[in-house]
């Protein structure tokens, strides 16, 4: 990995991507949902609802996410911010073992009260409970720090 032009994407950067993601299934899945079982299951206080949802609430984004990752290293909401996943050891693309793990590995992180996410704040390499688990990093490009302005400097005129 190129630690001159790169560097491990925060907690606050990726909870951003997280966010938009979450948007972006929602959109899809909503309406989906809401044809087939109308709106009386968003009432509902069953986990699944039948076969259709747990196809589209829960395999269908699977695998939407897990193709994102082999094919951009990126969801959208990654992909918006400008960051990527890559392998921890190599800087290269996962490989698709590793995308699944670190799938799974994201209700890893959740049990313990989120628990593993939040690791992220704290990991020198900014990495989940679910980037171990995997052996991933999640990267961006580095931030060029601009030049501090200085008030006694005179405007050219």
């Amino acid at each position: 990995m190129d630690s001159s032009r790169l560097e491990y994407a925060g907690f606050w950067i990726r909870v951003w991507a997280s966010i938009i993601d979450t948007i972006v299934l929602g959109v899809l899945i909503y309406p989906a949902l809401t044809a087939i079982y109308g709106s009386e299951y968003w009432e509902s206080t069953d986990f699944i609802q039948g076969p259709a949802d747990f196809l589209i609430s829960w395999v269908l984004p699977a695998i939407a996410v897990v193709w994102f990752w082999m094919a951009r290293q990126a969801t959208p909401g990654k992909m918006a911010v400008g960051a990527r996943i890559v392998d921890a050891n190599t800087g290269n693309n996962p490989g698709t073992a590793q995308l699944i793990v670190r799938y799974l590995g994201y209700f890893v992180s959740a049990i313990p009260l989120g628990l593993g996410i939040f690791w992220v704040a704290f990991d020198s390499r900014k990495q989940g409970w679910h980037d171990k688990l995997a052996r991933t990093v999640v990267v961006r490009k580095k931030r060029v720090p601009s030049e501090p302005a200085n008030p006694d400097e005179q405007w050219p005129e």
